[in-house]
């Protein structure tokens, strides 16, 4: 059994056997509504609720905006929870308000993006994936595969996290590597694809930074061109891009399983709360690649919510 599978099997088991417990808990995340990423985050962190008895806040900006994460922060740090759990997707801006809760006295977790930085601020664990080593393994597949050369396309400009997976991808890639930026709308995001395409039909390989937001319209775009000679992986699960990874319409997904980000610190901190429990260092929960032979066994658990 791995360190992460151990730590996160204790941990479940944990909060099962725990009593109920009052704790308030908010999480602050970047994750814009539309994406429906972040409802299997919510998802993950309202069951941890469930099953330690905490209340659970879950907040989030309406579009990708620092200035009201850093205020969603504040307003969490002025209620005095017993516990924070944070995404840190750009620490100069997020810094400030984060080291605040952590100098009010109120335990921080960090969870999905940040971990290169959060014990300089004072979080005391991280639950994520590496980035970068991500975005680098996923490179090397698809050179593996026959990509020659790619385009990466970052959906949310200015969250650090995702240029850290465009640029591991372009280290494991070897090849040349276009970053491709765009709105957070699918339909602007086919457009793109299907132009970067078109103007370059020597791009092979396309690399999304979200399963339903990127995947899914780059794979209509591949689609609508005929180009059955292009490679596209994603970032994170959808049903949809899923379906297609197991009929061969799509090479792989990278899953950092984000149901456990939403769920293991929010169980963490209430057990902190209750019992001044806390594991000793971050908890890895991926990159796991999905391919063509695992993919079945997780589209029903996408559409549900959890993976």
């Amino acid at each position: 059994m791995t360190k992460f599978t151990t730590a996160a099997a204790t941990a479940a088991l944990m909060a099962l056997a725990a009593p109920a417990m009052a704790q308030n808990i908010i999480v602050v995340a970047h994750g814009q509504a539309n994406d429906p990423f972040w409802s299997v985050v919510k998802n993950g962190a309202a069951l941890a609720g469930e099953h330690t008895g905490a209340n659970v806040d879950f907040r989030a900006p309406e579009v990708f905006d620092m200035v009201a994460m850093s205020q969603l922060i504040d307003a969490a740090v002025n209620q005095q929870p017993a516990g924070l759990v944070v995404s840190i997707p750009d620490a100069d801006a997020l810094g400030p308000s984060i080291r605040r809760a952590v100098e009010a006295g109120i335990p921080v977790i960090s969870m999905n993006s940040g971990g290169d930085v959060a014990a300089e601020l004072g979080v005391l664990l991280h639950v994520g994936q590496s980035e970068y080593d991500a975005g680098r393994a996923a490179g090397e597949r698809l050179a593996e595969m026959g990509g020659t050369k790619a385009i990466c396309v970052n959906q949310e400009v200015g969250n650090v996290s995702l240029d850290q997976r465009c640029a591991g991808f372009a280290e494991g890639f070897g090849g040349p590597v276009n970053v491709v930026p765009t709105q957070n709308d699918p339909t602007e995001v086919q457009s793109r694809v299907r132009a970067a395409l078109e103007s370059d039909t020597e791009v092979n390989a396309v690399l999304g930074l979200s399963a339903s937001l990127v995947g899914e319209p780059s794979i209509a775009a591949v689609e609508a061109l005929g180009r059955d000679d292009v490679l596209v992986a994603t970032f994170d699960l959808s049903a949809g891009f899923l379906e297609a990874v197991s009929e061969g319409r799509a090479a792989f997904a990278i899953d950092q399983q984000q149901y456990l980000q939403g769920y293991l610190p929010v169980a963490f901190l209430a057990l902190h709360a209750e019992y001044g429990l806390m594991p000793g260092g971050d908890v890895p929960s991926g990159p796991n690649l999905v391919t063509q032979d695992t993919a079945g066994q997780v589209i029903e658990l996408s559409a549900q919510g959890i993976r």
